[in-house]
């Protein structure tokens, strides 16, 4: 079994995939997608589904990995825990200088209602620093770096 990727339901996929190539030096992953029709329809339980998007690899693991799935649904946003809903609870992302990824997400549409904080884990020995702030679609997202220089790989 093996983790592939989160979907992302947005109102312009084209501006929200610049915003994580830009930001979090995403990658896109070929091919677009233009995905509809009765098997669409079927896999979905959506009549008239159809999505058009990107995937996009974030930093951290070689090809193949999990990727950000961000589709914008051509017949409209439904209600939650619909296949057509927008948004997730956050994604984390670990960085190297949180404060300079915060401007950078600033300079390029995203927002914040809070501030660059630190907290020292004792089970850890470690000290998180973060700040939750927002994609340019009001997504959570969780900017992060542990004190110990070293970005966790996947195992």
């Amino acid at each position: 079994m093996k983790y592939s990727h989160t979907n992302v339901n947005a109102k312009d996929w084209k501006k929200l995939r610049d915003f994580y190539c830009d930001v979090f030096e995403g990658k896109v992953v070929p091919p677009e997608r233009d995905l509809g029709g009765a098997w669409f329809e079927k896999a979905s339980g959506m009549k008239g589904a159809h999505v058009r998007g990107c995937h996009v690899a974030l930093p951290g693991y070689g090809e193949g990995g999990p990727v950000l799935e961000i589709f914008t649904h051509e017949n409209g946003e439904g209600e939650p825990g619909a296949f057509n809903h927008g948004g997730f609870g956050h994604l984390g992302i670990l960085v190297d200088d949180v404060e300079a990824t915060y401007q950078k997400l600033l300079a390029h549409g995203g927002s914040s209602d809070g501030q660059v904080t630190s907290h020292y884990y004792e089970n850890k020995g470690q000290t998180l620093t973060l700040i939750y702030a927002k994609d340019p679609e009001g997504n959570l997202l969780e900017i992060m770096r542990w004190d110990d220089g070293k970005l966790p790989t996947a195992e």
